[in-house]
């Protein structure tokens, strides 16, 4: 995983958000935000990195109530991945 900060905006069965990455990987993010997201709960996120604005689905893995939670991907679309490898190893 990189540090990045970068905005996500997300969607789960309650609603919608705006939040910040802390750090990203090929496979999962942590994302700072104070919305109540429990460990299993699906998510959508958009984000936008090397000029690329990508839909990722979802799972929370880790949450830290108040502060943030961690997301693995799931199905995660092969040009999407290929897009945060390529911007990953700029950095």
């Amino acid at each position: 995983r990189k540090k990045l900060i970068i905005d996500v905006r997300f969607e789960d069965g309650d609603g919608t958000g705006i939040a910040n990455t802390r750090d990203i990987g090929v496979g999962a993010l942590y994302m700072t935000t104070t919305a109540t997201l429990n460990t299993g709960m699906p998510i959508v996120m958009t984000v936008s990195i090397g000029g690329r604005t990508l839909n990722l689905k979802g799972v929370v893995v880790y949450s830290d109530p108040g502060h943030g939670v961690g997301v693995r991907f799931k199905d995660l679309d092969p040009a999407d991945e290929e897009a945060l490898q390529s911007e990953l190893s700029l950095m």
